[in-house]
């Protein structure tokens, strides 16, 4: 799973949030004002996110039109799988990801568990 860089994170925020291939201008654009960054610089970030495999292109015209290839969730899932493939106490750090989290996210968790696994949430067959 990449990893991206402080650059390539934020033109991996604005094409999550375009919904729609956007064209390296239009991914400059939406990186202004913040960052004034040059034409080229954009294209070759998208280029790296493409040999990433980070984002797929499209040819429109003379021009490519890039999207993410992966949703930001499984993205950031992703991410988390290889942490925890890694970790060596793995039942620890996770004791620890859940000890930090707030009410509203130990919520959001029981309803993921919930959909991701019903048999659990259901209890023990009579």
């Amino acid at each position: 799973m990449t990893r991206f860089g402080e650059l390539e994170e934020q033109v991996m925020l604005h094409l999550w949030a375009a919904h729609e291939p956007l064209a390296v201008r239009e991914v400059r654009d939406a990186l202004l004002p913040e960052r004034d960054l040059a034409y080229t610089t954009v294209m070759t970030v998208l280029d790296n996110l493409y040999r990433k495999g980070a984002v797929r292109r499209e040819l429109d015209g003379r021009a490519y039109r890039y999207e993410p290839a992966l949703s930001r969730e499984a993205h950031t899932a992703g991410l988390m799988r290889e942490d925890w493939l890694s970790g060596g106490g793995r039942a620890g750090a996770l004791v620890h990801f859940v000890e930090a989290m707030s009410p509203e996210q130990h919520d959001a968790l029981r309803d993921a568990l919930r959909v991701a696994l019903p048999e659990v949430s259901e209890g023990p067959d009579p």
